[in-house]
């Protein structure tokens, strides 16, 4: 009776953890750029009573007699299926398959040689705006990795991929480009900390993640200029990214991710879909056939205890 009582707590116990995550799950269904979680149960530990033995010296076979004492977590998985994209509209991104948008809370420039993942917020949601320094960031403020050219070149198809920098994406600095303005500008390449970022209209990014803007020149005409294109992470098992909450994903050393990269949208990377935002991919018919189920498995534990219980109760009363 005891032992009905220990497995019928550990199941308890289990499903109210399901239960949470998938409450988890329905709070998030209109978050931008939300992957669902899933729980899974497995058995806990058991009690030999009867040890199994085989046929030995004429004996016939016996098999193992075992007590369990219930139920445990299992697993807590991500679903990363992409999400249906939202139209926003604006400054906005969706990734069409695999990958992340790569953010850090601090400007600091990244050789693509040498790529850390671990250094790096990684998140769905491409919902990007230009600060007052001129420094493309997301909806909580972290700044927005892409690559620029090493040199004053454009970034077209079939360069090697050393011959770019991994660094935060920003507007050139300094002042009223003259008319005459040359392609040094593009990219960021003058670009100085101490100066003011030059005024940016007309922000885009199309569907290789090139972010171009049109500024007004001294003699009033306007010039479209690019400030580089978005890097695009992808793992070798993205379900082995950390949640850290605000939409972003960590990766350690310890994780289990796999190999990572830093690419460019198009071609074997995923592209974009400009002015569109990744949904929640929270099914709520599957969270709500599974809150029902949770919570008969949570009823059915608590009737086991209750019936456990009496039969403590009845044992009691015998002496009377």
């Amino acid at each position: 009776m005891l032992r009905a009582m220990d497995s019928a707590v550990a199941g308890l116990r289990a499903h109210q953890n399901k239960m949470d995550v998938v409450g988890h799950n329905i709070a998030n269904v209109n978050t931008d750029g939300f992957k669902a979680q899933s729980y899974t149960f497995k058995e806990a530990m058991y009690q030999t009573s009867t040890a199994s033995t085989g046929n030995n010296n004429g004996a016939g076979g016996v098999n193992a007699a075992q007590y369990g004492y219930g139920t445990l977590m299992g697993t807590i998985g991500m679903d990363m299926t992409a999400s249906t994209p939202t139209y926003r509209g604006g400054f906005n991104a969706s990734i069409e398959g695999e990958g992340f948008f790569i953010t850090l809370k601090t400007a600091s420039e990244v050789i693509t040689a040498n790529f850390m993942a671990t250094n790096f917020d990684y998140t769905r949601v491409g919902q990007f705006t230009v600060d007052s320094a001129g420094y493309v960031v997301d909806g909580n403020g972290n700044f927005v990795y892409g690559f620029v050219p090493k040199t004053g070149d454009d970034i077209v198809s079939g360069k090697k991929f050393d011959a770019y920098r991994l660094v935060p994406l920003r507007a050139p600095t300094g002042t009223i480009p003259p008319k005459d303005i040359t392609t040094d500008l593009n990219y960021g390449q003058n670009i100085d900390s101490t100066k003011e970022a030059i005024q940016l209209s007309n922000i885009q990014i199309d569907k290789n993640g090139k972010i171009s803007a049109s500024i007004t020149m001294d003699d009033d005409s306007a010039k479209t200029i690019y400030l580089g294109t978005v890097a695009i992470a992808t793992f070798q098992n993205p379900n082995g990214l950390t949640k850290v909450g605000n939409n972003y994903y960590n990766a350690a050393n310890a994780d289990n991710t796999g190999q990572s990269s830093a690419s460019m949208p198009g071609g074997a990377t995923s592209s974009l879909m400009p002015g569109y935002i990744e949904a929640s991919n929270v099914d709520l018919a599957k969270e709500f056939a599974e809150m029902i189920t949770t919570h008969r498995g949570f009823q059915a534990n608590s009737k086991m205890i209750t019936v456990s219980d009496e039969m403590l109760s009845d044992l009691v009363a015998m002496k009377r």
